[in-house]
């Protein structure tokens, strides 16, 4: 199938699977929470009130009609509007977004650079010491929840050493964020660490298998450099397994960041996220929502398409 009908073709898909999640998570959050008026209003407000509130912001039709005129805003690009925050749900993602992708992106580019390199050194010296040691810290940082590996080291290096901040920055620029080491170091790394530990493990399976291939034996038969061997033909193959998690984790730090900036009072998307849901502002939690399913869909498309360019033997199907 040529590229650009099968990219037509991934689109589609996309967009079909975007509207059946906002469909259902609007109708969901709408069974739970169907108008905000009660909360803006206050507890003691007349039913008269909360009648002429909602047919004032458009919450008097039906679901149908709220949900299209929901969809007709998200395709102007308005994401709604948080009235516990008297703000524009795209202004407060705005303010915060770049927060929040630069840690992942951090962190994502960390986890990957260190996991192939570590990955090949563990198949390789299969049963070794450093692999023992390699895959104990791995499963170890695996099975560690989250929250409590931000807490130790919180606890560790912010209050009994002092080496670090206890929190994520809080400069209100980006450049400040940038050149605040000492208080970003923690998340960054901490982050980092969770990712880690799935990626090296499924480098080191993957080149395990690799090395298994007759390629290559055939390589190591015609007298190449070990060195050669290893980077030419085992970590190109091994890699391109890491192309589809790393596509696939993508959404996968949005929810990670929820963790990790609460607990270090970072303030990003997910954050944002965590008082929302304590505040029951629900324009802000379904603009999450769809965020993230976004990215899970071009996730898993940039995935596809980038193992199809690295491998041309993958058919598009």
């Amino acid at each position: 199938m040529p590229v650009t009908a099968y990219l037509i073709r991934r689109c589609g898909t996309a967009v079909v699977i975007l509207i059946g999640i906002s469909i259902f998570t609007y109708l969901l959050l709408h069974i739970v929470y169907p108008s905000p008026a009660r909360s803006v209003l206050g507890p003691k407000a007349s039913l008269a009130a909360i009648n002429a509130w909602n047919r004032a912001h458009g919450f008097s039709g039906s679901v149908f009609q709220q949900y299209w005129t929901y969809v007709d805003g998200l395709l102007h690009g308005n994401l709604g509007y948080s009235f516990k925050l008297n703000q524009s749900v795209a202004a407060l993602f705005g303010e915060r977004w770049e927060r929040s992708a630069y840690l992942s992106g951090v962190s994502l580019v960390l986890s990957v650079a260190i996991a192939i390199p570590l990955g090949i050194y563990q198949a390789v010296k299969r049963n070794s010491v450093g692999d023992h040691v390699a895959t104990t810290l791995s499963f170890t940082f695996y099975a560690m929840p989250d929250y409590l590996l931000y807490l130790v080291a919180i606890q560790l290096f912010a209050i009994i050493w002092r080496v670090f901040g206890p929190e994520g920055s809080q400069s209100a620029s980006m450049t400040g964020v940038v050149l605040d080491w000492r208080d970003m170091t923690l998340p960054i790394v901490c982050l980092t660490l969770l990712v880690l530990a799935g990626y090296s493990r499924y480098m080191r399976s993957a080149a395990m298998d690799t090395l298994a291939q007759d390629y290559i034996k055939a390589a190591r038969a015609k007298g190449l450099p070990e060195r050669l061997v290893l980077y030419r033909h085992l970590a190109r193959n091994a890699m391109l397994p890491m192309i589809t998690l790393v596509g696939l984790s993508i959404p996968a730090l949005l929810a990670g960041n929820l963790i990790c900036e609460t607990t270090f009072n970072f303030p990003g998307l997910g954050l944002l996220f965590f008082n929302s849901l304590q505040n029951e502002d629900y324009p802000v939690l379904l603009a999450y929502t769809l965020i993230g399913a976004v990215l899970t869909v071009l996730g898993n498309l940039l995935a596809d398409v980038s193992l199809t360019v690295a491998d041309p033997r993958i058919r598009l199907t």
